[in-house]
């Protein structure tokens, strides 16, 4: 059992890479092999639209051909039996980094001669974001419905997948430090050192899930 971690944060060591890293904890522990790939130390682009992997009796057919540095990333994401990709919501959406990634994984298995057939491997996935948002706004201000619209794309396209929320997280450890007077600098500190470990436990329990048997 092969668990790939997708980091779609510039920030090592802060809240989404601390998820992704005890969600590989947690496959670890039963016995999966793990790999957590950091996006930002990686240069490569979004999917550029020349179809070659869509050409018909094509060596390519399925398979993302631009060569850059996340090309091995997505030959060995092609093998895994698990993924879990991981992003802070920056400016309502997943950061550009994970967005460009999400392209380059996906749009090679999209069969445009049957939708419902995509070109994929069946896998195990899962989604965990990271955001300063509360909970209780995530509807209003369109998180729910964007959330699921990723669930959805990863459900297509490789039969699953487990969403995990990490919300209103502390941005840093210093409030006094930066322009952040809106938030209660106290409260973000007490929520990091009270509910940030329940998540984290959620994302241990996540990663045994992912690496249980198919």
């Amino acid at each position: 059992m092969k668990v790939i971690a997708i980091n779609g944060s510039p920030r090592k060591n802060w809240n989404t890479d601390t998820l992704l890293k005890k969600t590989l904890e947690g496959a670890a522990s039963v016995g999966a092999e793990t790999e957590i790939v950091h996006l930002y130390d990686l240069t490569f682009r979004g999917c550029v639209s020349c179809l070659a992997c869509k050409l018909q009796n094509g060596k390519s057919l399925g398979r993302c051909v631009l060569k850059d540095d996340l090309s091995p990333v997505l030959a060995r994401l092609h093998e895994a039996d698990a993924v879990v990709m991981g992003s802070p919501i920056y400016f309502s959406e997943v950061t550009g980094e994970m967005r460009c990634f999400i392209e380059r994984f996906v749009f090679q298995y999209l069969n445009y001669d049957n939708f419902s057939q995509p070109l994929s491997p069946a896998k195990k996935t899962a989604m965990i974001y990271t955001m300063n948002c509360p909970e209780e706004m995530l509807d209003k201000i369109g998180y729910t419905a964007m959330f699921k619209r990723y669930e959805d794309i990863m459900i297509r396209f490789f039969g699953n997948c487990t969403p995990l929320l990490s919300t209103n997280t502390m941005q840093v450890k210093d409030y006094s430090r930066y322009h952040l007077g809106a938030f209660d600098a106290d409260a973000k500190k007490l929520r990091h050192e009270t509910v940030f470990p329940q998540d984290c436990q959620k994302a241990f329990d996540l990663g045994v899930q992912l690496a249980a048997s198919k």
